[in-house]
């Protein structure tokens, strides 16, 4: 009963954990990622002209879109240097409440009066040792230059700007390399004006994201695609349930060991019962009675193991989500415990194995029971 329980609770705890951290990410991609994301199919970039970005913003429940060109470049300033993600976007990017929640220094914006600015994440900015508003200390980014190299003068190979710091962000270890810069800028240092990598459509509040999507969709040209957060970021939410669903095999498996205690304990059960088997068959018991009483010993033992196990794995996960006494043990981490949701299907899918290992696990006990009564 108590390897039962055991297994059981562990079981819940394991998988409450798993939704926990799927919602966790979540959370951080509603910080970061847009509502929906329009982006070319197969190329890097695309050029929307003005009427088609009109009809996205005047389509019903959109609240603003911003244009995005997206890649990588070389950031450094006298002491220091680093590989960045920059983000070219325009002013409707300081819209994004969501976003605000992790800035922890300067503001959220992209423009410092007429100059342009760099909105940063918290890792270029300790790498760099930059400091906020601080005209004399500015980050400067490197960007090659789309022509042939020139192997005599390597600094006319590289388009450069040095841009002032606005805001600092800090939201996950993932996303602390990214800069943030006029879309203007970023223009001059890629040489594609009027090319964007996105546009990152933010939604009204309440209104239904996979509607808009259908909307959007019915004019948007074939060579783009539009996908909502959570098909951005597929690749991550399938890793977590794909270790989640093979969590679930393993454990099942430690609650089979457990079964085998059962099988083994009938067994024995039955040996040392044969001569009450006989006299239950003298008393016209037939082997169907005989199968049943093994079989529901069986299941009071699991009945009594999965009643433990759910006190144990509801309880544990109850006082973790009221008062989060297990903690993440990490310095900067967006949550100071481990996350946690109870999700029903987890629980019913939990215990109906735990069932049926346990028929399983009764079934030889119970035919050798009805075969004794046979014999005798």
């Amino acid at each position: 009963m108590l390897g039962v329980g055991i297994g059981l609770a562990a079981l819940i705890i394991i998988l409450s954990v798993f939704n926990g951290l799927e919602d966790l990410n979540r959370e951080i991609f509603k910080s970061f990622d847009p509502d929906l994301k329009i982006s070319a199919k197969t190329s890097k970039s695309f050029h929307p002209d003005a009427d088609f970005l009109q009809r996205i913003r005047s389509t019903e429940g959109v609240a603003y879109c911003t244009e995005v060109y997206q890649d990588k470049a070389l950031a450094k300033n006298q002491r220091a240097q680093t590989i960045v993600d920059i983000k070219g976007v325009d002013t409707t990017f300081a819209l994004n409440k969501d976003f605000q929640k992790a800035l922890v220094g300067g503001e959220m914006k992209v423009y410092v009066g007429p100059r342009a600015a760099a909105f940063i994440g918290a890792g270029v900015y300790n790498t760099l040792e930059l400091t906020v508003n601080d005209f004399f200390k500015p980050i400067e980014l490197l960007y090659p230059k789309n022509e042939k190299l020139n192997a005599l003068n390597p600094e006319s190979n590289v388009n450069r700007v040095s841009l002032e710091i606005s805001g600092v962000f800090l939201l996950e270890q993932h996303y602390d390399n990214f800069v943030y810069l006029p879309i203007e800028v970023m223009e001059d240092l890629n040489e594609q004006v009027g090319r964007r990598t996105s546009l990152e459509i933010n939604i009204q509040q309440g209104k239904d994201v996979q509607r808009i999507k259908a909307a959007l969709k019915k004019f948007l040209p074939e060579n783009l695609q539009i996908q909502d957060r959570d098909e951005q970021n597929a690749s991550l939410l399938r890793a977590i349930r794909i270790e989640k669903l093979f969590i679930f095999i393993a454990l099942i498996f430690v609650v089979g060991i457990a079964a085998f205690n059962i099988f083994y304990g009938l067994s024995m059960l039955v040996l040392d019962k044969k001569d009450d088997i006989a006299t239950l068959s003298a008393m016209g018991a037939s082997p169907q009675l005989i199968k049943k009483i093994f079989y529901v010993e069986g299941f009071i033992i699991s009945g009594v193991g999965v009643l433990l196990g759910l006190v144990l794995g509801l309880g544990t996960c109850f006082l973790q989500m009221q008062y989060g006494f297990i903690g993440l043990g990490m310095d900067h981490a967006i949550t100071e415990a481990y996350p946690v949701r109870i999700m029903l299907t987890d629980i019913v899918g939990s215990v109906a194995g735990i069932i049926l290992i346990t028929f399983l696990a009764s079934l030889i006990p119970a035919n050798k029971a009805a075969s004794f009564m046979l014999k005798s």
